[in-house]
């Protein structure tokens, strides 16, 4: 390690499943606190997707092939962020997924459960994907919602 690196003596995780972008996937949200600061967060959603142009999870065929429609299987948009993001350009997005996402992750770093729930007390969706340098997406608020989530376990 360089001199200057920061040394952490104690890394706590948290992870919590949350419902951080409407109704029909889920989020598994990890961070990483070093004593009562955020220093990393991980998220990740999946979702039924189209079977024929995405990776599935782990054991999809063998544990939902039967369960699911014709050509369809549980993915992680993060591991398919580029098909992910396509659908989210004909929607108007200009920034991929997994760029919203890292947006999010960088933004949580460095702050503590109590300065993040301050930036975010009383404001609308809206002013937090405002507040989120390079990040679109408009469910912002569930995504650092679910970190906090996390952070707290």
């Amino acid at each position: 390690a360089s001199p200057d690196a920061a040394v952490i003596e104690e890394v706590k995780l948290g992870q919590a499943l949350v419902a951080a972008h409407g109704t029909k996937c889920f989020a598994v949200i990890t961070v990483a606190m070093d004593g009562d600061k955020i220093a990393a967060a991980y998220i990740d959603e999946f979702q039924i997707m189209d079977s024929t142009a995405t990776t599935p999870v782990p054991n999809a065929e063998a544990m939902f092939a039967d369960k699911l429609g014709e050509n369809m299987q549980l993915a992680s948009k993060r591991v398919n962020s580029e098909f992910y993001s396509n659908n989210m350009t004909k929607a108007g997005s200009t920034v991929a997924l997994d760029a919203n996402y890292a947006a999010i992750e960088a933004y949580v770093a460095g702050k503590t459960v109590t300065e993040l729930e301050a930036e975010i007390a009383g404001k609308e969706a809206a002013a937090v994907v405002d507040a989120v340098a390079g990040c679109t997406l408009v469910d912002t608020l569930g995504y650092i919602n679910g970190i906090l989530d996390a952070a707290k376990k």
